[in-house]
Order: structure tokens, then C-alpha cells, then sequence
């Protein structure tokens, strides 16, 4: 049994609950996860708690999304390449960005600045026609636009799921359409983040977090993430995926002020 008083414990329900809620809803659970991070004062997290709340998560998308994963076995194969090219930006873009400038990954004032742009980014959706296209009609070329949404949602505060919406309602996808190729883009992104984490872990060889808390947060995160999924679906479909930017830019505000103003210079 896990000792549910700790604080260590608790703070493995929050992160777990806020990756997966925020994994799905476009509020971006990587700027979330910083600022929550920031505030708790651990730093990044432990890198194998990263890697299971990701594994999580990404069953989530499995089960949800179980019958579209078995049609691309079959008759949606032709989608297979669409979401390897859509794959490519975020895995190239991914690894420049990592070696490179990795600090802007946990930066917390980079989320507040990043959460306003994804709020807007969703408000556009208001005036946007919806489309009337599915998914495995998509060019290559349309693909690539999505591909590279999704890279912008490298940055703390950009929500991968909004950007991808957003992007493929621009190209003319129906919501429900550019949703589910969203997610589907998501299987491969998620898993080789996930892998990314799991080949920084076994390089510094430190483990340290307890088998249950791990556990623990998998349940949660795939759990949660589910419940998100239901509930983005179901706000797609009455056309409500902009409320989350009352949301976000109010938070990305509260943030920046937070940043600039009340972390003394040099810790932030």
C-alpha cells in the first residue's frame, strides 16, 4: 500500500492528473507541467515519472481511438505514410531543440508567454467554416502543415492537440476529422517522446521514483486521460473548443506577471 499522506504521493496524483487532463485538452500539459513543476519546486520531475505518465497517456489514445488503430491495418492503411510525414517536423524539430535549447523546455516564463498564443489560436475557430473533408483525404503537402503544428507544440504552453485542430480546420478537415488525425498523429509523437525520456533515464541511470508511485501514476494518467478524451469529443461536436482560450490567456497573464515580478532574479 502507498502511504496517500505523503506529499511525495500527492504530488504524483497532481502531475498525473494535470498530463492527463492537459495531455488531450488544448491547454498544453508540457507548459502546465513546467509551471506546476516551478511552483512545487522539483524542477523537470523525475524522468521515469515522465515516461510512465506519457505511457499512459498514450494507452489512453489507443483504447479510445481502438476501432480507427485497427482500420489502419487495414482499409485506412493509405493513412499510415500521411502520419509518417506528418511525424517528421516534430522528430527533427524535436531533436535540433533538445540538444540545442533544451532550457526552453522547462522554461516557465516561455509557457505564460506561450499559453496567450494558444488561446488565440483556438479563438479562431470561431469564425472558421467548419470543413467538409476527412482525414484520409489529406495531401501530403496538407499533412506536412499539420506536421509542423505539431511541432510548434514543442515549446512549454502550446498545446499539441489545439495547434493540430486549429491547423487542420484551416485546411479544410471537418472537426471531428482533424480531431481524430490529431490523436492518430499523437501515437507516434507521444511514443517517441516517451522514448527520448526512457534513452536519457537508462543514460544517467537514475531511478527515482518507487515502483508503486509509477504505478500509481500510469493509472491515473491513462484514467484521467480517457475522461478528457469523452470530454473534448463532445465539446468538438458542439463546437465549443474555443472556450478553453478563457482559459489559457488569463493563465499565461497570471504566469508572466508571476515570472517577471515575484521570482527573484536568477532562480526563475
Amino acid at each position: 500500500m502507498l502511504p496517500i499522506s505523503t506529499p511525495e504521493t500527492w504530488k504524483v496524483i497532481l502531475l498525473s492528473v494535470v498530463q492527463g487532463i492537459a495531455e488531450f485538452l488544448p491547454i498544453s500539459s508540457s507548459g502546465h507541467l513546467v509551471v506546476i513543476n516551478e511552483l512545487l519546486g522539483t524542477g523537470q520531475g523525475s524522468i521515469e515519472l515522465n515516461v510512465i505518465l506519457h505511457l499512459g497517456t498514450l494507452l489512453a489514445i489507443l483504447v479510445f481511438y481502438w476501432r480507427r488503430v485497427v482500420a489502419l491495418l487495414g482499409s485506412d492503411r493509405g493513412v499510415i505514410p500521411r502520419l509518417i510525414v506528418g511525424t517528421l517536423p516534430v522528430a527533427v524539430i524535436g531533436l535540433l531543440v533538445k540538444r540545442n535549447f533544451d532550457h526552453l523546455l522547462t522554461d516557465p516564463l516561455l509557457a505564460g508567454f506561450m499559453f496567450p498564443l494558444t488561446g488565440g489560436l483556438l479563438l479562431l475557430l470561431v469564425w472558421l467554416k467548419p470543413g467538409e473533408r476527412e482525414y484520409p483525404q489529406l495531401t501530403y503537402g496538407q499533412v506536412l502543415v499539420i506536421g509542423f503544428a505539431q511541432a510548434l507544440a514543442l515549446l512549454p504552453g502550446v498545446s499539441r492537440s489545439g495547434t493540430t485542430i486549429v491547423a487542420g480546420s484551416l485546411i479544410g478537415l471537418k472537426r471531428q476529422s482533424a480531431a481524430t488525425f490529431s490523436f492518430l498523429l499523437a501515437i507516434p509523437a507521444i511514443a517517441g517522446a516517451g522514448l527520448l525520456e526512457f534513452k536519457e533515464m537508462l543514460e544517467t541511470g537514475e531511478t527515482t521514483t518507487p515502483p508503486g508511485f509509477l504505478l500509481l501514476g500510469a493509472t491515473i494518467a491513462f484514467l484521467v486521460g480517457l475522461a478528457s478524451l469523452c470530454w473534448l469529443v463532445r465539446w468538438i461536436e458542439a463546437g465549443w473548443l474555443h472556450r478553453f482560450a478563457y482559459w489559457l490567456i488569463p493563465l499565461g497573464l497570471v504566469v508572466i506577471l508571476w515570472q517577471l515580478f515575484f521570482v527573484p532574479a536568477g532562480t526563475g
